[in-house]
């Protein structure tokens, strides 16, 4: 099952976003297991390092913990700290670029409001 990765990304950034999706997706719960660095890495062709690098950047961030001898799970309100954290890095990171581009093209947010109020959106 192998997986195009892209090359504006290391592929354990990518592989980490895969599961920040699935969480915030609801795809994953509190309590779920995610697969095994083993699975993972076999099923997508993958270093097991790579694997692993992944899955520590979401333990130190507080969304997955490790039970030793069974695996890895998702925390307790791992879904809201990432949707703050993902809120955070769209202000961030996209928002100027929006909004820029929106200057640049004569949009208003008045002009955002009414298209979404009109189901354009």
């Amino acid at each position: 099952m192998a997986h195009n990765w892209h090359d504006n990304a290391p592929i354990y950034r990518q592989l980490k976003e895969k599961v920040v999706q699935m969480i915030l997706q609801a795809q994953l719960a509190p309590g779920d297991a995610l697969p095994s660095v083993r699975q993972i890495a076999a099923d997508f062709e993958l270093n097991p390092l790579t694997v692993s690098r992944a899955y520590q950047e979401l333990v130190d961030e507080g969304i997955i913990e490790m039970k030793r001898g069974l695996g890895m799970f998702v925390l307790d309100g791992a879904k809201d700290r990432l949707l703050q954290s993902e809120r955070e890095r769209f202000l961030q990171e996209e928002w100027p670029a929006v909004l820029k581009k929106m200057q640049s093209l004569g949009i208003r947010i008045d002009d955002l409001i009414a298209r979404k109020d009109k189901g354009g959106i």
